[in-house]
């Protein structure tokens, strides 16, 4: 391992909630070293030759780290899943859509509904902004995650259209996750509130550089993963939803609320998958979560 040593220069400001002592604060602006280990192999991307996504260091990356007896496993477990997993989809006719919870563009009083919002969200601070543009960046990189559950050895979809239950699963699971984005940035973009170019320039600079949760298109792992990420989004929304309650918007706590319903029913198919991995490969499963803390 090498250690590194990345001058950048930043300016520090105390949080208004406390003060730093006296003989820790520093000036600003001041020149810091950020320092990271890189494998010796690790090699740094230039932005001038990556103009689609920001600096970054790619680090060695390992790949498909379960043996083929235990991708078999995955194969075996395909009518269970069928059984035990897809239940929890919703039937599309039966799924809420973005426009539920939107001024209807089509109606005569769309004008008067987006003033109604815009007038909801004039009172929430900004600080809760942030969050819900943090909650909402992070829905629309869906296609970051639908790409990592495809590289799973065992349970990608091979073709793009698949029938196998795991193929499935993702597909659906996707389609469903995509009102998620779809309704918080409309919902954003109509409050005025926030600055949409900015989020959308993020938006494409998340997408762009992709993302290595470290799963090793190993299943074991990147359902483990998937099972924490889904309690995570839960928790969050449900966090925006009470406090969005508080500062009077009930549509929008009302948006919060059901996408954190999604998230729940979710995170509960990804822990079945975890739990009847306990059940059939106990040593193999709290290895892979040992290794994904």
């Amino acid at each position: 391992m090498a250690l590194k040593l990345q001058p950048m220069t930043t300016t520090v400001q105390a949080p208004s909630s406390f003060t730093l002592p006296r003989s820790r604060m520093r000036r600003s602006p001041h020149r810091v070293y950020m320092a990271s280990t890189l494998g010796i192999t690790s090699k740094e991307i230039p932005n001038d030759k990556k103009p689609c996504m920001p600096p970054r260091v790619v680090h060695v990356q390992k790949t498909h780290s379960l043996p083929p007896e235990k991708i078999e496993i995955f194969k075996s477990l395909e009518g269970w899943a069928e059984q035990n997993i897809l239940v929890h989809l919703k039937p599309v006719e039966k799924c809420w859509q973005p426009q539920d919870f939107l001024p209807d563009p089509a109606s005569e009083g769309f004008e008067e509904q987006v003033k109604e919002l815009r007038e909801r969200t004039k009172e929430i601070p900004d600080d809760y902004f942030v969050v819900l543009v943090g909650d909402m960046i992070t829905e629309e990189a869906l296609p970051t995650y639908q790409t990592m559950l495809n590289t799973l050895d065992g349970v990608r979809d091979e073709t793009g259209a698949s029938l196998t239950p795991w193929a499935i699963w993702t597909r659906a699971w996707t389609a469903e996750e995509n009102r998620h984005g779809d309704l918080l940035n409309k919902y954003l973009y109509l409050s005025g509130r926030v600055d949409m170019k900015q989020i959308e320039k993020t938006i494409q600079y998340l997408i762009g550089s992709g993302m290595d949760p470290q799963t090793e298109n190993n299943p074991y792992l990147g359902f483990i993963y998937t099972s924490f990420q889904e309690r995570a989004t839960f928790i969050s929304h449900g966090n925006t939803a009470r406090l969005a309650k508080e500062h009077g918007d009930l549509k929008l706590a009302q948006v919060c609320g059901i996408i954190a319903a999604d998230e729940k029913r979710h995170e509960t198919a990804y822990t079945k998958i975890v739990e009847k991995l306990f059940e059939i490969d106990p040593d193999g499963t709290v290895l892979a979560l040992a290794d994904m803390m």
